[in-house]
């Protein structure tokens, strides 16, 4: 697709998918995005639906700032300057039922039943409004709450033989779903914030497995309390802890979410990397927050019962667990080479030596931006080796992580100046061995910004992104 397509496509509303040939994540979304396209079109749709390799056209990947993939945006009535970012799942129910929402009313009417019954058989989840009066305060809330949620289809009805046949009698929204308890009835206050509420607590299984498609409704929703059950789907009693967990999570509802992820699937063992597993201690409880920080935790006993589950997930509701942080053994030969080698068990002893300067590299081994700059970083090691008050440091955050320095992508490159302060200096400037000896002999200035202040975008790998996370 080259510019010129591009350029046709701004006379329509329409999605593109800006990807690349090697991508995994483009891969997967390739019969989903067509299925979304093949539905619209059945309809009669005006949207269109379109793709580009964005490692061919690479100017227009930089003008949208694209920097994974696949990025996905939505350009309206013509509007080529600011496009909307894609925001839902990446299913095809997902994609169609978000562009309505952007090119259509919120809320679709449903003025027979036929229409409400065709609208909770094709979706996953659909919302229904009940209101005699569409014109109502509470009709006019529930339109907000609406326009507010991408990915679930929404209908109204003021028609007496929908009320009927769902049995509704009074004014009211009724969440259809094809799992769990089937529908859910609100019965709070009709306003925006409370229908959210309600939608974000029961739009979800109890308990949902991890996959391709559903990682982004389970890591970009808004429940970010996570706990996750590590177990193999082939395994003789893998219904035993399905039951187990199942029943646990219904306390913690709307609070936490509970996740089963294959341990025996090859795409998710990056995943299980992340939280320190191997296939063979599987299965396995953690416990992870996606708040401002990523928090793990991990629960004493390793038995998967309800009870188990229940005591640990409700001693982190009460806020009385402590983090689970995993480090590495401390290798004997960790300060032999010119760059020092950090495990979470030496970690503060080395960077906070208050007569020491400590600039360290925070890296993942199947990093690619990592092993570019691993030659550069070993230069820079070499080059003060035998000084007296400067160390040149890395750690791999993926076995290591501290307290102090919470790593969000890869690499990261943080300061330690000496001192009894124990400060923390962000490193902005370029990647060069030129560029961190200025850094190092100004002392942390010249390319550096206090941690916690906004510098220049990294330009590394986003964990989130690379553990399939978002």
């Amino acid at each position: 697709m080259n510019n010129l397509c591009v350029v046709k496509f701004y006379l329509y509303d329409f999605l593109l998918v800006l990807d690349a040939p090697w991508c995994g994540h483009c891969k997967a979304l390739v019969p989903e995005y067509a299925k979304a396209a093949s539905m619209l079109k059945a309809e009669g749709s005006e949207i269109r639906l379109a793709k580009v390799d964005a490692t061919e056209e690479a100017d227009l990947a930089q003008e949208y700032g694209v920097r994974g993939y696949p990025t996905i945006k939505f350009f309206k009535g013509g509007d080529k300057e600011s496009p909307k970012e894609y925001s839902a799942g990446r299913q095809a129910d997902d994609i169609v039922n978000w562009l309505k929402k952007r090119t259509g009313p919120a809320a679709t009417t449903l003025g027979e039943v036929a229409q409400a019954e065709s609208m909770i058989a094709e979706n996953e989840v659909a919302v229904i409004g009940f209101f005699k009066d569409a014109e109502s305060e509470g009709a006019k809330a529930f339109l907000k709450a609406a326009e507010a949620v991408d990915d679930v289809p929404f209908g109204i009805t003021s028609n007496d033989a929908v009320f009927s046949k769902f049995e509704v009698s009074k004014d009211g929204v009724v969440l259809f779903k094809k799992f769990d308890e089937g529908r859910n009835t609100f019965d709070g206050e009709l306003n925006k914030a409370d229908l959210l509420a309600f939608i974000k607590a029961n739009q979800l299984p109890l308990v949902i497995e991890f996959t391709e498609q559903t990682a982004p409704k389970i890591f970009g929703g808004e429940i970010k309390s996570h706990i996750l059950m590590f177990v193999p789907k082939a395994a003789t009693d893998f219904n035993d802890k399905m039951a187990e967990f199942k029943k646990a999570s219904e306390g913690f509802k709307g609070k936490i979410l509970f996740i089963f992820i294959d341990s025996e699937v090859d795409d998710n063992q990056r995943i299980l990397e992340f939280f320190g597993l191997k296939k063979e201690e599987c299965p396995a409880i953690r416990l992870i927050t996606l708040e401002d920080e990523m928090t793990k935790y991990r629960p004493e006993s390793e038995a998967i019962t309800a009870d188990n589950i229940i005591a640990f997930c409700t001693l982190f509701t009460e806020g009385k667990l402590r983090p689970h942080l995993m480090s590495q053994d401390i290798p004997e030969d960790w300060d032999k080479n010119p760059v020092r080698v950090l495990v979470g068990k030496n970690f503060e002893e080395v960077v906070f030596d208050p007569k020491k300067n400590v600039f360290v590299e925070f890296y993942a081994p199947w990093c690619g931006h990592c092993k570019q700059l691993d030659p550069i970083w070993t230069k820079l090691g070499e080059k003060y080796q035998d000084s007296a008050d400067i160390v040149v440091a890395k750690m791999d955050s993926t076995a290591n992580e501290i307290e102090t320095v919470k790593v969000h992508s890869f690499p990261t490159l943080k300061f330690f100046p000496a001192g009894d302060e124990h400060k923390v200096v962000d490193y902005n400037g370029e990647r060069t061995l030129e560029g961190f000896t200025k850094f190092l002999e100004s002392g942390g200035k010249d390319g550096g910004a206090p941690a916690g202040e906004e510098g220049e975008e990294d330009e590394g790998i986003d964990v989130s992104t690379h553990l399939g996370l978002v």
